[in-house]
């Protein structure tokens, strides 16, 4: 028999097992160009947030 902890567990594993999975698909579903754009936009981003 299960425990409300274990049940809790259960449910968050199988969550973070769902998200890996869908960002595995998107990844694989997105083109090399594109992710580089998304990285570079990030970095511009992250240096107007410094200055």
């Amino acid at each position: 028999m299960m425990t409300r902890f274990d049940q809790a567990f259960a449910a968050i594993s199988d969550r973070m097992l769902m998200l890996s999975a869908q960002q595995a698909r998107t990844i694989q579903g997105s083109s090399l160009s594109t992710l580089i754009e998304r990285v570079n936009s990030a970095k511009q981003r992250y240096q107007l947030g410094r200055r």
